[in-house]
């Protein structure tokens, strides 16, 4: 599925238990319930992907990885 903002570069997948965002063809968000976990840290493009997909899926929180 892909997104209408974003639409070259953006891309979801649901899957059973999640939602899956890839930005330039590399996983790096997923979404679970009310949840957004990011899977590392990203270039100022990618991070408004992220975002963006957060917003309109009404997530309250992201949650970054830990060092």
């Amino acid at each position: 599925m892909r997104m209408e903002k974003y639409k070259r570069n953006l891309r979801i997948d649901h899957t059973y238990s999640a939602i899956k965002v890839y930005s330039y063809g590399t996983h790096v968000a997923t979404l679970r319930g009310n949840v957004m976990t990011q899977h590392g840290y990203w270039s100022m493009t990618t991070q408004k992907h992220i975002n963006y997909v957060a917003k309109e899926f009404g997530v309250s929180s992201i949650l970054k990885p830990t060092d």
